[in-house]
């Protein structure tokens, strides 16, 4: 380990409290260093740290700015930049979120460091940093060490299991960034967020469809199979471009990379661009009635058969199990 390389996590907020993913980039850094700090970034500085002491961070930066309400990735960029000079940090570790990537790249320029994006896995060997992240639309994975001094680092979401450690007290110190109207050129000026459904990025389970079901009005197949697991739903590129399913549930190299403990594919054939995002889940099983589909090269369990009459019958017996357990 790395005791003298001082790591700054970034941690992502919503509505005021850490995500998953904040849980994640701590357990991600302790495997750097035990010298890490961490970073919140928010418009009024009022997001509670507290539950990042669960994790064993022990402090932690919150910038605050009127400018960056409008949600800029320069300013975030930007604010990210000064914190992590003014804390001396040798590696910026980031989620590779739809937030992080965009605002990782900028940092690495406005720091002059090198840069490995959506990183699996994390070791270290001497005085390097071995960083590992897919290939190939995922179909090799490659290992590599930065040479910079300073280094920037964004990890794959739901890949490092977020671990508790003895709770501690989160010191938290303020930080006000040197913002002007030059960081805001380009600004957010809404979200539109899903209520009520569990997102694919940080969803522990996904039951996904494909153009296998044939139809909207099948998808109800997916959404009971989903509701039996807890789990979110997901989506092909196929079905978002046909306007299905909405483009916040698309899983793959154009939609969102996912990494959950389990996936299922229903009726999904396994094009190249939908095993890249989520080809690093911990366990997958496919369905499909093509015994030669790609799903099936990737798959730990697979299931050759009508969708139709399998994704109904694989629902009962989830449901009977879960009733008994």
């Amino acid at each position: 380990m790395f005791n003298t390389m001082k790591v700054l996590a970034y941690l992502e907020t919503l509505d005021g409290n850490l995500k998953k993913t904040a849980f994640e980039a701590i357990t991600a850094a302790k495997q750097i260093s035990s010298s890490v700090v961490g970073l919140v970034v928010d418009a009024t500085g009022s997001t509670n740290t507290a539950a990042a002491g669960e994790y064993g961070l022990a402090e932690c930066v919150v910038a605050s700015h009127d400018l960056l309400a409008k949600q800029s990735t320069a300013a975030l960029a930007a604010t990210i930049a000064q914190v992590a000079e003014q804390e001396g940090a040798d590696v910026v570790l980031l989620p590779a979120s739809s937030t992080g990537k965009e605002v990782a790249a900028r940092l690495a320029v406005r720091l002059q460091a090198g840069y490995v994006p959506d990183v699996t896995a994390i070791s270290v060997s001497g005085d390097n940093l071995l960083l590992t992240h897919p290939v190939y639309a995922g179909k090799a994975r490659a290992t590599m060490t930065i040479t910079t001094t300073k280094k920037v680092v964004s990890i794959r979401p739901n890949v490092f299991t977020p671990k508790k450690a003895d709770a501690t007290t989160v010191a938290t110190k303020t930080f006000t960034p040197t913002l002007s109207d030059a960081h805001t050129k380009a600004t957010v000026q809404s979200v539109a967020r899903a209520t009520g459904k569990l997102d694919v990025a940080e969803a522990d389970i996904i039951v996904s469809g494909g153009r296998g079901l044939k139809g909207p009005e099948h998808f109800h197949l997916v959404e009971e199979a989903a509701k039996v697991f807890g789990a979110a739903v997901g989506a092909s590129r196929a079905v978002v471009d046909a306007g299905w399913r909405p483009h916040s549930e698309q899983v793959g190299q154009t939609g969102k990379t996912v990494s959950p403990t389990l996936y299922i594919a229903c009726g999904i054939s396994g094009a190249v661009q939908h095993l890249a995002g989520m080809s690093s889940s911990k366990v997958i099983v496919a369905i499909n009635k093509d015994k030669d589909a790609p799903i099936f090269q990737i798959a730990d369990y697979g299931i050759v058969g009508d969708v139709f009459e399998v994704l109904p019958k694989f629902t009962e017996k989830a449901k009977a199990f879960v009733q008994q357990h």
